[in-house]
């Protein structure tokens, strides 16, 4: 009887740590957080991130930040190919293999990387692959056009930049 006292008293201690254990979880959301919520829509200042006078919409509401124009772009350019991933506070979007209805023969595949909080042009950065079908019919990897990823990261600013004009004339 007494290694089933033991094994009781064991199993006790670690549900007892495990639950004080999540319980202080939610203590440490409250540091460093102000006990005043800015109203919805209103414009906030962080200065600490490098978003000083920042509207909402540039400033993700969690996360890593990125810039909301560049987000929605980066959409708007790629909706054409299938989105496998995409992730608005990471600033990741992946998208899975895309034939052009032109040349079913190959295909290709957008790996775009949202890297700022800013409007600026090297705030997005985008890897482009190719792939032809070989006679044997299996995919292989071919090379792309140097320009053909900085074509698509231009296209993308001059829509944010279309955006944000947008936005900013609405107002």
């Amino acid at each position: 009887m007494p290694s089933r006292r033991v094994s009781l008293f064991g199993r006790t201690l670690v549900l007892g740590t495990l639950a004080l254990g999540l319980s202080g979880c939610s203590w440490l959301n409250s540091i460093g957080s102000d006990t005043e919520e800015p109203a919805p829509g209103q414009a906030t200042r962080i200065n600490s991130s490098d978003f000083a006078g920042a509207t909402m919409a540039a400033v993700p509401a969690a996360g890593q930040a990125v810039n909301a124009y560049l987000w929605r772009a980066a959409l708007d350019t790629l909706q054409f190919m299938p989105i496998a991933q995409a992730d608005p506070y990471g600033g990741v979007i992946l998208t899975d293999w895309y034939s052009p209805p032109g040349t079913p023969n190959e295909r290709f595949k957008v790996n775009l990387y949202i890297l700022d909080a800013a409007l600026r042009a090297d705030g997005v950065r985008a890897t482009v692959f190719r792939q032809q079908l070989n006679s044997v019919g299996g995919w292989m990897d071919t090379g792309v056009a140097p320009e053909t990823h900085v074509q698509l990261e231009d296209s993308i600013l001059t829509r944010a930049r279309q955006l944000r004009q947008a936005s900013t004339t609405t107002r």
